[in-house]
This record gives structure tokens, C-alpha cells and sequence, in this order.
């Protein structure tokens, strides 16, 4: 049963490790991931304004839950070097309970009146 804090898999491709980086520990330590692996570096094909373009690329995964991810995807918009950039979402449907539960408690929005 998918519920609001059900976990998710983000993924979006950086133009290079530092960028990936900055961006993978500022969602970490702002608690809106649980953990980012930033991927070996690939290739991408795609088609952009009409032109055919290739890019070298950091690929990240984003472990974070849905009731995090408007949050998530408005940082990385915030923080992303491209015009457009890939932000997709995928549902995470089963995995270990107790990893699926650190996702779910790392990624707590903070108290407010704590």
C-alpha cells in the first residue's frame, strides 16, 4: 500500500563530480535523502532545441520518501546547472524493512516545535 511517506528511488545526472557532490551532500545533510550513490561517469545521447547532443554525465540515486520529494526536487532545481534538468521518480515497491525504515527515519522532516 503506497502511503505519503512511501519510499522512493530519485534519479538525476550531473555534469561533473563536484557538482554531484555539493548536490548529493546538501540533500543528505538538509535530511531530504537518506543517501545518494553518485554513480561512475556514462554517456548520454539526447536531443535538445532540435540538436542531437552527448554529454559525459554523474548519474545519482536518491533514496528518499514521497512526502519528502516536492522538497527534494525544488532543491535540486534550485542547485542544478541545467536548464532542464532529469528528475524522475521512481516507487520503491519492496526491500528490506529495516533499510526501508532508515530511509524512512533519516528522512524525517525536522520538529518544528522540538
Amino acid at each position: 500500500m503506497k502511503t505519503t511517506s512511501s519510499p522512493l528511488l530519485v534519479i538525476t545526472h550531473l555534469p561533473d563530480a563536484a557538482t554531484a557532490e555539493r548536490l548529493a551532500t546538501l540533500l543528505v545533510e538538509n535530511g531530504l535523502a537518506a543517501c545518494v550513490n553518485l554513480l561512475a561517469p556514462c554517456r548520454s545521447v539526447y536531443r535538445w532545441q532540435g540538436r542531437l547532443e552527448t554529454a559525459a554525465e554523474i548519474p545519482l540515486f536518491i533514496k528518499t520518501r514521497a512526502d519528502r520529494y516536492e522538497a527534494l526536487q525544488t532543491a535540486i532545481r534550485d542547485l542544478h546547472p541545467y536548464d532542464l534538468p532529469e528528475i524522475i521518480a521512481l516507487p520503491i515497491i519492496d526491500g528490506l524493512p529495516a533499510y526501508l525504515d532508515w530511509v524512512h527515519r533519516e528522512t524525517e522532516p525536522p520538529c518544528l516545535l522540538c
